[in-house]
């Protein structure tokens, strides 16, 4: 089982991964900005990430090099409902880029791709 740590600004995006990925055995948290990113990466330690490149105020491409620039080694899983952030060369950071689809087996094999080898930890929940 690994930890996933899923940022998504649509709540209905957040609760459609958070159900499927609990379903295949994946502790799963969720945040709906990048507002307090960092600290919850220190707090929670996922094994991988799901993060959004449009967060609202947010730009998911930016949040990831403020992840990459702090040396985390956390694989991270670009998701997008369009593949215009593919030309952006910060996407070059991410482990894989997924489009958002009602299908989630891209998803799911990404995360267990990024995951495979992992000791795996569970989430804490204080």
């Amino acid at each position: 089982m690994a930890k996933v740590l899923v940022v998504d600004d649509e709540q209905y995006i957040r609760e459609m991964y958070l159900d499927e990925l609990t379903e295949d055995g994946h502790a799963v948290a969720t945040l709906a900005s990048g507002l307090h990113l960092k600290e919850s990466l220190d707090s929670l330690q996922p094994d991988v990430m799901v993060l959004d490149i449009m967060l609202g105020g947010d730009n998911g491409l930016n949040l990831l090099q403020e992840i990459r620039s702090d040396n985390y080694k956390l694989p991270v899983i670009l998701c997008s409902a369009n593949d215009s952030g593919k030309s952006d060369p910060r996407s070059l950071a991410a482990e894989y880029y997924v489009m958002k689809s009602f299908d989630l087996s891209e998803l799911k094999k990404r995360v267990n791709q990024a995951t495979d080898g992992i000791n795996c930890r569970p989430i804490s929940r204080n």
